[in-house]
């Protein structure tokens, strides 16, 4: 692939999915990215095993370090769940545990070395050309799990309401129940939905395509070096150091924080279809 030994041709390369062919539009739901499902359903298994673990090892006795770090992080995410959502929690505080931890590992797959895992998939033993690991760095990822909470906006919305109350409120909130507004209220309850669907999608995949951006071109400056005089290389390979562990550092707080945030925002979404306009 000759066009990868360019920056330019490097990032495209770097940016392609494994996927089930070439999209013809913006939208082309005929089109799947293998990498992208692969890694959600990988970090999804790895989660579930680690918090199987942190379970199997529960005792009412001394905990161990693992046993501290599971139990703290339910307690936390179940306090932010109380704090949210007023109402029947059986399914929404775990769900919130899972959103956080699945995104986390998500996220956390862009802070290993951006060549490596395409290299190995490259290799002979492979033999794929593109790879593109990080889940939600691809739209789809993160546009799919705000589908998922939109899909559950309503399922609450209906159950806590009833049927008859939530098409009633789609109608006469937020500005009353007089016929004539019932088609502003309408329109105004459908653009609510549509934008926290899109915003949620779009914040986490806005943070991590830029964060993945800005490993390719941290990358780069290692092929840079080669190009420069013996002092101008070791120089931009100072650099090239330097600076990749100081994103990397400032990466896991990325990591952490995206995750943090979209567990909040699904916990407001749902707490809000718990309650009325």
């Amino acid at each position: 692939m000759a066009e990868a030994l360019t920056a330019t041709g490097y990032i495209q390369h770097h940016l392609h999915h494994l996927s089930s062919g070439e999209m013809s539009s913006i939208v082309d739901f005929s089109v799947l990215n293998y990498d992208t499902i692969f890694f959600s359903v990988l970090a999804l298994v790895v989660m579930f095993f680690i918090l199987r673990a942190g379970a199997k090892k529960a005792t009412s006795g001394v905990p161990g370090k693992m046993q501290c770090a599971v139990e703290m992080l339910v307690d936390f995410v179940n306090e932010q769940a109380k704090t949210i959502v007023h109402g029947d929690r059986t399914f929404v505080a775990p769900l919130a545990l899972t959103v956080f931890c699945w995104v986390t590992l998500m996220n956390a797959i862009d802070l290993i070395p951006v060549d490596l895992l395409p290299v190995i998939a490259h290799s002979d033993l492979i033999g794929l050309s593109y790879l593109r690991p990080l889940p939600t760095a691809d739209l789809n990822g993160p546009l799919g799990m705000s589908l998922g909470v939109l899909l559950l906006m309503f399922y609450y919305g209906v159950k806590v309401k009833g049927l008859g109350g939530f098409v009633c409120e789609l109608f006469t909130a937020p500005f009353g129940n007089h016929p004539a507004l019932w088609a502003f209220n309408f329109l105004l309850n459908l653009i609510e939905y549509a934008a926290k669907f899109v915003s949620l999608g779009m914040r986490l995949f806005g943070n991590m395509y830029a964060g993945e951006l800005l490993f390719f071109l941290l990358a780069l400056l290692g092929g840079f070096a080669l190009e420069l005089s013996p002092f101008g290389a070791a120089a931009a390979g100072l650099g090239q150091i330097v600076a990749s562990l100081a994103w990397w550092l400032f990466h896991v707080l990325i990591v952490l924080l995206q995750a943090f945030i979209f567990m909040m925002l699904t916990l407001v979404y749902i707490g809000q279809a718990h309650s009325s306009h």
